[in-house]
């Protein structure tokens, strides 16, 4: 700068490019801090969301693998000499199975797994029903259905079992109430309005056992 020669500003149009560029960079930057955040929130929701499905499907093969050989609670105006011991519905399941004290007081507990809702509002409950000789025993105060999981689109129950007369597998079929016998394996598949499909969950159902009465 030459002696006695005034200081030069900025242009406007200095000012404006600065200005527009701070603009870019903060936009870029702003841009780039939302990716972050997503990314890192849809990891949380798919964390979540295995957890929830491991602890469901946890639960419910260790609630199949404690399947007792024993003979539902009979309906009323039931006239039937033999006794069904496993009860399988497209919706519902209904089996006998010991619970850990956690769960209850022990021993045996009439499992009632069932569907609820439409659409992609569905859930999955249980209810869990203390029997004394094979019959339901009211507790005080009444126990509810258990929510297990909710928000689904889709919950398929099959069931397989082992043809007496061949002895091999019989076919997945969505019914079982065959009187005195206890499917071989029991699939379920679970779908939720969002995220992918839970891989299918295929238990070994227990056919033999100590029960009341020589079932075996």
């Amino acid at each position: 700068m030459r002696p006695g020669r005034p200081a030069r500003g900025f242009t406007l149009i200095e000012v404006l490019l600065a200005t527009t560029l701070l603009a870019a960079g903060m936009a870029l930057a702003f841009a780039i801090v939302r990716s972050t955040l997503a990314i890192s929130t849809r990891g949380e929701l798919i964390a979540s969301q295995n957890e929830r499905m491991r602890g469901v499907e946890g639960f419910l093969r260790r609630r199949l693998m404690a399947t007792l050989t024993q003979p539902l609670p009979a309906e009323p105006g039931s006239l039937s000499a033999v006794a069904v011991m496993f009860d399988g519905q497209p919706q519902q399941m209904r089996f006998v199975a010991d619970v850990p004290g956690y769960l209850g007081r022990g021993g045996p507990y009439l499992h009632d797994l069932q569907v609820s809702g439409d659409g992609a509002r569905q859930q999955l409950r249980i209810d869990l029903t203390l029997l004394q000789n094979g019959q339901p025993l009211p507790e005080n105060p009444p126990r509810g259905s258990e929510l297990l999981v909710d928000g689904l689109r889709q919950v398929r129950l099959q069931y397989r079992g082992i043809d007496p007369q061949s002895g091999t597998m019989g076919p997945w079929q969505e019914r079982w109430n065959v009187p005195g016998r206890m499917p071989a394996l029991v699939a379920i598949d679970i779908v939720p309005a969002e995220g992918a499909a839970w891989p299918t969950l295929v238990v070994a159902v227990p056919q033999y056992g100590a029960t009341p009465g020589g079932w075996r």
